[in-house]
């Protein structure tokens, strides 16, 4: 680029040209303070943000492949153009192409009014793969560990964007270098149709969203050392779905075939990897048939040709896909926008109970069977650590509804909309502005009834998601190593009555382990003066915990005042108002 400016002259209106052409292309003519935050990636320069109030350097939105665009959308991620002149990386990028959830991106890629004024909209952008890393504010004398967090959302929503998931308070307390990576979303992300396949046995998988998680780790491997960080010491965490995920790399057929890993620990928070085989009756699995997904993919294309006027009906549709054939019909595909084909899920394909998203079985990238892939040793062998709270499904009562065994109905009575609109302007401070009887149906009051009450029906639908999905793939995992570590996050020391509806939740230990409490979506719930010097120090044992799994491999640390023995046995993390409170079960 600089080139081009010295044979354009001198003058004024070539230097305005060519600065315009920078900032329109997403990088930035360097200066004077730029030179300490540059960092050359395989593809080319980036300038960072020297960050004084965190003690962090850090470099957003950076590219880690090439828009899924057009041609590229529903394909494998190809590398990033390569770029010349350095490229300004202070910004998030984009959230992933979504339909706005209570934990998604809103109107402006950050958490705030318009997160619950768009439910139910078309949010994000298709160009969407990039990546953010955060350092302590100094050059390392020794190679950092590197921290790679996988978010959740069901594999529909979420975004690197959400102020929880900022890496610098955990950089700079455990002198790591973190990552945070966005990966395609929904139908986006994991999608089996028929007249997508090529023969190139990764993408025929589906599971577009696991390759560019792969993606990202390689740029992570090539590019470590230009940030600080150890290529040799990389821990691979997700949460909830990002849970599901990282496990669905450990025992993923394509990276065992590779030998040489892209990450050496894996933090699992909240998730699990079984098919209903491996599970008690009644267990709810993160892995459903390959078949189910062909369903899927069937209903999309057909449905979307529907709603596309190329067919009156799903028989016309099969009409339509068969005389066009699979060329056709996949340009088809790619030429509708995003939004439409979010409106087929949301209208159409929700209504059919297949608007659900999550890797899909295909046995190479994703094993048919995870559980006995490690039961029978054919899996990437390493560290392990998982986490569990002890309330994961009061964040979904809905769930209730799923069996009479659980109640039979709903167990929230506040939608999505009415959920935020407290959240977001909830006194945490101030005497109760909520009751018991707003939330939850008297069906399951008084909450500690025994049996019917909303503990009871939470501890049972505990007992068959999260709980099962935890404790088979740690068993598994016993089977072949010894080094598995599992916390359970007790915390609740919420304002009533929220302590009661929410407790120890789905999700409410991430602002722990990276030590954020600032706005996010529940932290008017959460965040008391009250109970901040029992909350601050669980975070920081928690955090430094995980620094202890990243550098060494062992989570085991002096300042938790006990030793963390191995699954089966879990490590408690909680604290009262004043001090934590560590133990085991």
């Amino acid at each position: 680029m600089m080139g081009t400016l010295h044979r354009r002259g001198r003058g004024w209106p070539a230097l305005s040209a060519a600065l315009l052409a920078l900032c329109l292309s997403g990088c930035a003519a360097p200066g004077a303070d730029d030179a300490a935050m540059q960092r050359r990636t395989t593809w080319g320069p980036v300038l960072g943000h020297d960050d004084a109030a965190t003690g962090t350097w850090s470099w957003k939105g950076v590219p880690y492949a090439q828009a899924p665009v057009g041609e590229l959308r529903w394909r494998a991620p190809r590398d990033p153009q390569p770029w010349t002149a350095p490229r300004a990386a202070r910004a998030f990028a984009p959230a992933c192409v979504q339909t706005q959830r209570l934990y998604g991106p809103g109107l402006n890629n950050r958490y705030d009014d318009t997160v619950g004024s768009s439910l139910g909209r078309t949010v994000g952008d298709e160009d969407c793969l990039y990546l953010n890393i955060w350092t302590p504010a100094s050059r390392p004398s020794a190679p950092r560990p590197v921290i790679v967090f996988v978010h959740g959302g069901s594999n529909i929503t979420g975004y690197t964007a959400d102020p929880v998931y900022d890496g610098a308070a955990l950089a700079r307390r455990e002198d790591a270098v973190v990552v945070t990576v966005n990966y395609r979303l929904g139908i986006f992300g994991f999608l089996d149709a028929k007249a997508l396949k090529t023969g190139q046995r990764e993408e025929d998988s589906g599971n577009f969203a696991l390759l560019d998680i792969v993606k990202a780790l390689e740029f992570v491997a090539a590019n470590a050392p230009a940030f600080g960080g150890d290529p040799q010491r990389v821990t691979l965490m997700g949460q909830s779905a990002g849970a599901v995920n990282v496990y669905a790399l450990l025992t993923s057929p394509m990276l065992v075939a590779r030998g040489r890993p892209l990450f050496h620990r894996l933090a699992a928070l909240s998730g699990g990897l079984s098919t209903a085989a491996s599970l008690p009756p009644g267990g709810i699995p993160a892995v459903l048939p390959a078949p189910v997904w062909a369903a899927r993919g069937e209903a999309l294309v057909h449905e979307s040709l529907v709603a596309g006027r190329q067919a009156a009906d799903a028989p016309q549709a099969r009409e339509w896909e068969a005389g066009a054939g699979p060329q056709r019909t996949a340009a088809w595909l790619r030429s509708q926008p995003a939004d439409a084909l979010l409106q087929v899920v949301r209208t159409r394909l929700a209504a059919r109970g297949m608007a659900a998203s999550n890797p899909i079985p295909d046995g190479w990238v994703l094993a048919q069977d995870p559980i006995a892939a490690v039961r029978a040793g054919r899996y990437l062998r390493m560290p392990v650590l998982a986490g569990h709270t002890r309330d994961e499904t009061k964040l979904f009562p809905q769930l209730f509804a799923l069996s009479p065994a659980l109640g039979g109905t709903s167990g929230r009575l506040l939608d999505d909309g009415a959920v935020f609109s407290l959240a977001a302007r909830y006194d945490p401070d101030a005497p109760p502005q909520t009751t018991l009887a707003q939330w939850i149906p008297p069906a399951y009051l008084p909450v500690d009834a025994p049996g019917t009450g909303f503990d009871a029906r939470a501890r049972q639908l505990d007992a068959l998601w999260f709980s099962a999905i935890r404790d088979d793939m740690l068993d598994a995992l016993r089977t072949r190593q010894d080094a598995v570590w599992a916390y359970e996050f007790e915390w609740d020391r919420l304002p009533p009555p929220l302590d009661r509806i929410f407790g120890a939740a789905h999700t409410f230990d991430l602002p722990f382990v990276f030590g954020n409490f600032g706005p996010s979506l529940y932290s008017r719930f959460m965040v008391t003066r009250a109970n901040a010097p029992g909350r601050l120090a669980l975070s920081e044992a928690m955090m430094r915990s995980l620094g202890a799994f990243a550098r060494r491999g062992d989570p085991n640390d002096a300042a938790l005042g006990t030793a963390w023995p191995a699954w089966p046995t879990r490590l408690v993390f909680d604290a009262g108002l004043q001090r934590t409170a560590i133990g085991m079960r």
